[in-house]
């Protein structure tokens, strides 16, 4: 596999620093799908876990839109999930393709960096969520460094489970 992520800058503002470690961080969870058929992609983890390689793009995807489409701009954007099914955004359905998944949050993160560079990273959210104080742009950014990182972690173990490949 040759690693083509990009590097965070290491003498940017705090925009593009936050940016840039996001974006390498995407291009973490898409490095460890690199070179894996669509059956491994969707192979589940150790049990009783069902997560996969590919159910982890996709909720990774449902969450940018839901913190930077429906939380900050206040955008009626559909929710991947809800209290009846709240794995629904983990879940590859049949239907569901490799491509349009990997598609889908490549577009996600054109759209969440799009805002990112938008608006003042001091700016608030627009909708209050009831478990949350008002948050502002750059604490967004920052959870979803954290987040993406965190199941870079997964990626990492996923991976590992399916060819034993390791790494970064």
């Amino acid at each position: 596999m040759d690693d083509h992520r990009p590097e965070p800058p290491p003498r940017g503002d705090e925009r593009a620093t936050l940016l840039g470690f996001l974006d390498f961080l995407r291009a973490t969870i898409e490095f460890k799908l690199e070179d894996l058929d669509d059956e491994q992609v969707r192979r589940p983890s150790v049990p009783p876990s069902t997560m996969t390689l590919l159910g982890l793009v996709k909720h990774l995807t449902a969450v940018e839109r839901h913190w930077f489409q429906y939380v900050f701009l206040g955008d009626d954007v559909p929710p991947s999930w809800d209290r009846e099914d709240p794995d629904a955004d983990w879940r590859i359905e049949p239907h569901e393709t490799t491509a349009g998944i990997l598609d889908a949050y490549r577009a996600q993160a054109e759209i969440s960096n799009g805002i990112a560079r938008e608006h003042d990273l001091d700016e608030p959210q627009r909708r209050t969520l009831h478990h949350h104080d008002v948050v502002r742009l750059r604490w967004i950014l920052t959870h979803m460094i954290e987040e993406t990182g965190r199941h870079a972690g997964h990626a990492d173990l996923l991976r590992e489970a399916i060819d034993g490949r390791t790494g970064e």
